[in-house]
């Protein structure tokens, strides 16, 4: 998770570079008042997009990790209850395998909402 977190940032990184060299270079006025408060502007609405996908990364990243262990470990229960299947302890393995199914099931669900942050951004009014 802590590489897909470095790439994004680093993927982040190199669009705002690209974006502000093609607003830079691209204007050639940039010796006038407006164009420089406007360049301005929109480099602070973008440093505010950034934090925000920051934020947001953070936010995703507890909850996946947390999915990632209750998921685990409500299949790991479903595995120990299907090897006591058909042994003594027959009605402990289905209770087992139901208990488990129920856990992994939730834990799987933990897993998708955590990617609900990522979707999110800052709704800002178009100009």
């Amino acid at each position: 998770m802590t590489k897909l977190i470095e790439w994004l940032s680093f993927v982040i990184m190199k669009y705002l570079i690209v974006i502000f060299a093609s607003l830079f270079l691209s204007n050639t006025g940039l010796a006038q008042q407006g164009d420089l408060d406007s360049l301005k502007s929109e480099i602070l609405n973008l440093k505010l997009d950034v934090d925000q996908i920051v934020v947001n990364l953070e936010l995703s990243k507890s909850k996946f990790q947390r999915g990632i262990f209750v998921a685990t470990l409500g299949y790991t229960i479903t595995i120990v209850g299907g090897l006591m299947l058909g042994r003594e302890n027959d009605e402990l393995g289905q209770g087992l395998l139901v208990v488990g199914g129920v856990t992994g099931g939730i834990g799987t669900y933990m897993l998708v909402d955590a990617f609900k942050y990522l979707g999110r951004v800052r709704r800002r009014p178009s100009p």
